[in-house]
């Protein structure tokens, strides 16, 4: 079909836009206006539509903590038995703040932080006892990680907001760029946060507990000793290499202290090798469980648990191997997932393969799996 155009309609149009006729004021309005406009205006025009995002995410961070305190109160109402209403007590603790230490001279610095941290663990722990009549460990740890997970959403929140009100008060769109630049990365962890609620509620392992689960299978059946608190240790041979197996004592929602079992297994036992087994983050594109090996102390945190091993490790000359299985944030906070758990017998492989690699028959190897073992006994 051919369709056929009235040409003479085209004139009536440029006649009416002045098209070819610089002088039409019409057209110098249409584009001279929004050139002003957003010359005095276009970072507020900018503002406005980005406020709106994040104030849909605060609203979200909102929730998330919310939601996660609403849980944690319910849980200690219902499952425990507080000896009066916790409520207040609890909103206490979401409010807890710890000051670091001056750092204007940096020699010794890491004792003042790692006795800053152990004295709010300590505290805590404390404070959750005086709750209770009668409450065991499992849920001590249990009630103490969900007061770190509702305490970070908390302050999660309250930073965002800072940011946000400050930059909209001053209408200042530069400064609200940094906080539209980290939200995505923010949302990414407060979400896993949120996530993280159930597993420690219901006691399941989680994806950072693959390091206590691997070494956890190789203590079955030998005798666990006590290396530090909420720590424990146990001996086993392999090849005709002595193997000193340790992690924290499952199934408790702890890490240990594996900084100072080190340094005390180390002064005692001296052995030729140590090896770690943690979770370590995966970058985009990364497959969650992948392994790989490398060198150093393969552990989180603070550093100051890292920087005890590898003072200790430099000490006695000592190699420190590392094996890790690549997860997100949220694989590692949240309910272990098969693609994880099933790396288990590889990753073990691996320890043995090392072992074999790095050391001579007679020799004593450290071997210790890194992260929280909620749910992981051994």
């Amino acid at each position: 079909m051919l369709w056929f155009v009235d040409f003479s309609s085209l004139d009536v149009l440029d006649e009416f836009f002045g098209m070819g006729d610089d002088s039409n004021p019409f057209m110098m309005l249409i584009w001279i206006l929004p050139i002003i406009l957003f010359v005095f205006y276009g970072q507020r025009i900018q503002l406005i539509i980005t406020s709106r995002d994040i104030k849909k995410r605060m609203a979200e961070l909102e929730q998330f903590r919310n939601e996660s305190r609403d849980d944690l109160i319910d849980y200690v109402k219902q499952k425990l038995t507080p000896n009066d209403d916790p409520t207040k007590k609890l909103d206490r603790f979401f409010e807890y703040f710890t000051i670091m230490p001056v750092d204007i001279d940096p020699n010794g610095i890491i004792p003042k932080i790692h006795h800053l941290v152990r004295s709010r663990e300590d505290t805590t722990r404390k404070q959750i006892k005086s709750m209770f009549s009668e409450i065991d460990t499992l849920e001590i740890t249990k009630v103490q990680n969900l007061l770190e997970i509702v305490a970070t959403l908390q302050l999660l929140h309250k930073v965002v907001r800072h940011l946000f009100l400050t930059a909209k008060k001053q209408n200042n769109y530069p400064l609200i760029l940094p906080l539209q630049m980290l939200l995505p990365f923010i949302m990414e962890q407060a979400e896993a946060l949120k996530d993280a609620v159930p597993a420690f509620k219901s006691g399941q392992p989680i994806g950072d507990g693959i390091g206590p689960l691997v070494v956890g299978g190789m203590m079955l059946d030998t005798k666990k000793q006590e290396a530090e608190f909420e720590t424990v240790y146990s001996e086993s041979e392999f090849d005709g290499r002595k193997l000193i197996l340790l992690k924290a004592e499952g199934p408790y929602a702890t890490v240990g202290r594996p900084g100072e079992a080190t340094e005390s297994l180390v002064e005692k036992l001296k052995p030729n090798a140590i090896i770690m087994i943690d979770a370590a983050l995966k970058l985009e594109g990364e497959d969650t469980g992948e392994v790989a090996q490398g060198f150093g102390a393969a552990i989180g945190g603070i550093g100051t648990d890292r920087f005890k091993i590898e003072e200790v490790a430099t000490k006695y000359n000592i190699p420190v191997f590392a094996i890790v299985v690549r997860q997100s944030v949220k694989d590692a906070i949240t309910l272990m997932k098969k693609e994880i758990s099933d790396q288990t017998e590889n990753v073990r492989n691996q320890v043995y393969e090392m072992i074999t690699d790095n050391s001579n028959p007679n020799d004593t190897v450290l071997v210790i799996g890194v992260g929280n073992t909620l749910g992981v006994a051994q």
